[in-house]
């Protein structure tokens, strides 16, 4: 089979080709893409060739990992069936590329384990439970406490803040220094840092992805505060010693979601507890992934891109 992909032959070399794919196994799907996201953490590393080595990176490669698509062929044994729109994490069923992510593409092979069957209501928002699981993984880390601080108001910032009152935590403090990004909070505050002079913050959550302003936050925080660091980080981690000394401060390392993580965001969405609106900001035909990939990472205000995969074959 062949189908339309976005492909990183190099670092800032994107363009939209087509593609071979594997043969799919007895336990594998065909997914039918309907629309994927760009993440502007992770995949702007790899468009930007700042990301670290990794098992399995390489070039060309088919980046994302937020597609959402119809079930177009699936295992007679397998609870999903042709039509279920499901959520897809990426796939490595590719030829001629790489697929470390690899989920913008129009078709889609992977093993059945990896697809979460979701609302057939839910449309385009379905490329966020990736993001939301994220932020559901670090909210439930080991002796976690919920944020009175979040680092960033993009839509991991936002669906944070948003899981933490779900969960019943008190309304967090975010930081925001883009003006375009302060808006669309619900039940919590949005401020810039330099008008906020509390220094007792106990559990700060950055959604921001810097490495380079862990001394400022530290310097905000209570004897005993832990910082949570639930992005992806291309440079080292680096502090002054001192202040972090003598406030005692832990540092906890976020990883990627896990299934029970996409299993609770799926249950908080069906349910009406999370919503998932307002995160979305842009959208592009896929045929336009050049620019819609460019403008994610370049463009401040663009909080999520999506890509409408539905003009191609």
């Amino acid at each position: 089979m062949e189908t339309s992909a976005v492909l990183l032959e190099k670092p800032e070399h994107l363009t939209l080709e087509t593609v071979r794919l594997k043969d799919p196994d007895q336990d594998e799907v065909v997914v039918r893409v309907i629309n994927s996201g760009i993440s502007t953490g992770t995949e702007k590393l790899l468009w930007s060739g700042a990301m670290p080595p990794f098992p399995g990176l390489g070039y060309p490669l088919v980046p994302g990992y937020e597609a959402v698509g119809e079930i177009l062929e699936a295992p007679k044994s397998a609870s999903l069936k042709v039509g279920d729109l499901v959520f897809v994490p990426g796939s490595n069923g590719f030829v001629d590329a790489k697929g470390l992510f690899g989920g913008s593409a129009r078709h889609l092979v992977t093993p059945v384990s990896r697809v979460t069957k979701i609302n057939s209501e839910i449309g385009e928002q379905g490329v966020l439970y990736a993001l939301a699981a994220t932020a559901r993984h670090a909210l439930t880390g080991p002796d976690a406490k919920f944020p009175d601080l979040i680092i960033g108001h993009g839509a991991l910032g936002r669906l944070l803040a948003r899981i933490t009152m779900i969960a019943g935590g008190k309304p967090p403090t975010v930081w925001e220094i883009d003006e375009k990004r302060v808006s669309g909070a619900s039940g919590y505050e949005v401020v810039h840092p330099d008008d906020d002079a509390k220094n007792n913050y106990s559990s700060v959550f950055d959604a921001s992805g810097r490495s380079d302003l862990l001394d400022d936050w530290i310097s905000h925080c209570a004897v005993g505060a832990e910082i949570v660091l639930a992005g992806f980080y291309a440079d080292r981690i680096n502090f002054a010693f001192p202040q972090a000394f003598m406030r005692e401060i832990k540092i906890r390392i976020s990883a990627e979601w896990k299934q029970p993580d996409m299993r609770a965001v799926n249950s908080m969405v069906d349910e009406g507890h999370l919503s998932l609106d307002g995160l979305i900001t842009n959208r592009a035909p896929a045929e336009d992934a050049a620019w819609a990939y460019r403008t994610a990472f370049e463009d401040e205000s663009c909080s999520k891109m999506v890509l409408d995969w539905g003009n191609l074959q």
